[in-house]
């Protein structure tokens, strides 16, 4: 059933005329916004703020969704998913989540640690005996081991040397994104080079001698610097080997099927490619005409708006889902509490007031971080818009699905959503 807009479905539970929503049912479960501390007529802001970008040219559809204290509030799907053929945003449209795909990797690594089978210390050689005494590229002059710098032509290398690294990499450094490794600078340029896309070929086993075949950026635990597309998929590997598993597998078994995550996949089957989000003036032959076995855990999943809501909602009920508990909540917020000392200030652009746990941005300070989300609220985004987080103190959830990263309309959603709240 498609529902339309937040008074509707106020009415509706008002006089008894609507039990359930059909898509979600048996699932979390609908409320009205008054039901959970919420304004259903500052929620349906949403509406007209993500409509007042569509018109704007902005973006071209969205999916946003929003739950609080276990129950739905909010759940729209705007614009169009294919605007060439003028097919409206669908409920169940799956989008490309690029690097929304690191979270699942932060629960997958909190379950080996709460089985004792990783330990956040562990030296990544441990497991992967080609990261042993890794070493860090800088520049020869001047003579500075903490200068690597960005953008670097591979053709045309700049004067430099490797610096033994002070200590080994840790799988603490590689869920923080501190350990130096394939963060951009001049040692990941040093890395054998790869095509893009992947042949079918490859998989994470394949890659790690490449990955560790340049050098690190900086000394392991010296900064923050994103490992954008290395440092996580060096964690999946240890995944499949302390759980016997691949990784593709695992996250299924233990992830996305307790949790009723059925729209969720590296490779989206054929017979559901027609739900892809098709974006204006971007060629999306790469990722719609590859099929993998390199099963990315900083880049690879598709998913729906109704299933990573499912994801985040099992984060804020401390682990547990649908009767599944798949982390302790002790885990959950070891994983949503800032883990970097303070390392952490941005992606993009400088602020304050945010730290960084495992895989996930956390906000300390709303004020200092001019964050439309609140004190301890954690989550994090991919390069095509997706964008969530889950607040643990509000109880609260908030997702939203784009395929064209626009900065303006994440921050309106949040602030929409946070403005939402009054009780």
């Amino acid at each position: 059933m498609k529902k339309t807009t937040t008074s509707l479905l106020v009415l509706l539970l008002s006089t008894g005329l609507l039990l359930t929503n059909t898509s979600w049912a048996a699932e979390i479960p609908w409320a009205t916004p008054e039901e959970v501390g919420m304004s259903s007529e500052r929620l349906d802001r949403i509406n007209t703020t993500i409509q007042r970008h569509i018109d704007a040219g902005d973006i071209q559809g969205a999916v946003t969704a929003v739950a609080r204290r276990g129950k739905l509030v909010h759940f729209e799907a705007h614009g169009l998913m294919d605007e060439a053929n003028n097919r409206p945003m669908q409920e169940d449209s799956i989008f490309i989540m690029m690097s929304s795909s690191k979270p699942v990797l932060g629960v997958a690594a909190m379950m080996m640690i709460e089985e004792g089978l990783i330990r956040p210390e562990d030296p990544v050689s441990k497991y992967l005996p080609e990261f042993a005494d890794m070493q860090v590229a800088v520049l020869k002059e001047p003579v500075d081991e903490n200068i690597s710098p960005r953008g670097v032509d591979r053709d045309n290398l700049p004067e430099h040397r490797l610096v033994p690294a002070h200590r080994e990499i840790t799988i603490h450094d590689l869920l923080t994104h501190t350990s130096g490794l394939g963060t951009g600078s001049l040692g990941s340029t040093l890395q054998t080079p790869a095509p893009f896309p992947l042949p079918a070929d490859r998989t994470l086993a394949s890659e790690m001698a490449r990955y560790a075949s340049g050098a690190l950026d900086f000394q392991p635990g010296d900064r923050w610097a994103y490992s954008g597309l290395v440092g996580l998929d060096v964690v999946a590997r240890i995944v499949e080997i302390v759980s016997g598993q691949p990784y593709d597998e695992f996250i299924k078994d233990r992830i996305f099927d307790p949790l009723d995550m059925n729209n969720t996949w590296f490779n989206v089957p054929e017979e559901y490619r027609d739900r892809r989000v098709v974006i204006r003036d971007r060629d999306m032959s790469p990722f719609f005409d590859n099929t993998t076995n390199y099963f990315s855990a900083s880049a690879g999943l598709n998913s729906t708006a109704e299933d990573y809501l499912k994801f985040e909602q099992m984060l804020v009920n401390g682990g547990e889902l649908f009767g599944n508990r798949l982390l302790s909540p002790r885990s959950i917020r070891m994983m949503g509490s800032d883990q970097t000392a303070g390392l952490y200030n941005g992606i993009g652009r400088v602020q304050g007031g945010l730290g960084f746990g495992y895989t996930v941005y956390v906000t300390q300070d709303p004020i200092a971080a001019g964050a439309r989300r609140g004190a301890g609220a954690f989550g994090w985004m991919g390069a095509f818009g997706t964008r969530t987080w889950t607040d643990p103190e509000e109880e609260l959830t908030g997702v939203l699905f784009l395929q064209q990263p626009h900065g303006r309309t994440q921050l309106d959603f949040e602030n929409a959503v946070q403005q939402a709240i009054i009780d």
